[in-house]
């Protein structure tokens, strides 16, 4: 990345010690940057104008979400549930995939349709990816994934990027806005070991790829090609995820994890910070998914 793209260095916004804080998001019609503390099952709210922020979900492990039409949220949680959240006590299950209870969603995008991409992830075991079609009905995509993280889609839609943390990869597909279906997988970018793993990522409106860089203190800018432009340092060691956000889509919202095992070399372990980008992003698609057929209401 040119060194036009940066303006000035990483700021601290809040600091909740998160565990594993993940999947920042910003609303642009509440003008509100959103993101959760996977293994605490929090979501928090930060407001730009007033510079507040605080918690207004706790439940069970969130490990990403999306944006509906509507403004309410699709929750993709642990023991493979996906549900509606509209406020407390109205939590409505959307979906929950047998063959998924003993593993916990992990990354989601919605794509231009409405349509969401969500990976599943364990420690133990290989997670998978599934399309989430709008009338509620789930695809299998990829299986055999060793940690089924970032997604993005490039400006013109045509393409769709794909991490897999474990096997040190972002990798690229021809991506069918018409039908959902993903083709033609190669290899975008490979991190070395040595230097940590893939995790979240995003795409700006030039087209290139920004992904956080856990273990590596960093995040890092990749051209169309899929070569190095910059390499951003952070102040915290694992970087989970980043986003765009701000009245010009100029803010770049980065996360992290480790809040509880904290070290003198690493004291901003799971904290929400913000860079300057002089190149804007652009808005993440809005999930459109219909559960009117398949209504149930449950607390948590």
């Amino acid at each position: 990345m040119d060194q036009r793209r940066l303006c000035g260095e990483p700021e601290l916004v809040a600091d909740y010690a998160c565990v594993v804080g993940e999947n920042p998001l910003w609303n642009a019609t509440e003008r509100k940057l959103l993101w959760t503390d996977i293994t605490a099952g929090f979501l928090f709210r930060y407001d730009p104008e007033n510079c507040t922020h605080g918690r207004f979900y706790t439940g069970r492990p969130v490990g990403g979400f999306t944006i509906q039409q509507d403004g309410s949220l699709l929750l993709f949680k642990d023991r493979g549930t996906i549900t509606l959240w509209s406020g407390p006590d109205e939590i409505t299950v959307v979906s929950e995939i047998p063959a998924e209870r003993e593993l916990r969603f992990n990354d989601v995008i919605a794509d231009p349709i409405g349509r969401v991409f969500c990976g599943t992830y364990s420690d133990g075991r290989r997670g998978r990816l599934y399309r989430l079609d709008t009338d509620g009905s789930l695809t299998m995509i990829l299986d055999g994934i060793g940690c089924s993280n970032g997604m993005a889609f490039t400006p013109d839609q045509g393409g769709f990027f794909y991490t897999d943390s474990f096997a040190h990869s972002i990798y690229r597909f021809d991506f069918d806005e018409a039908t959902g279906e993903l083709r033609n997988q190669t290899v975008f970018h490979s991190v070395p070991e040595s230097l940590g793993l893939p995790d979240g990522c995003t795409v700006d409106s030039e087209g290139h790829l920004w992904f956080a860089l856990w273990g590596g203190s960093a995040i890092v800018c990749l051209d169309p090609k899929g070569r190095i432009e910059e390499t951003i340092s952070m102040p915290a060691k694992k970087i989970t995820s980043l986003t765009f956000g701000g009245e010009d889509f100029k803010d770049v919202y980065v996360t992290s994890e480790g809040g509880l095992a904290r070290t003198e070399n690493d004291p901003f372990a799971g904290a929400l910070f913000r860079v300057k980008s002089s190149i804007a992003g652009k808005p993440e698609f809005r999930s459109r998914i219909s559960i009117k057929d398949k209504r149930v209401d449950r607390k948590e």
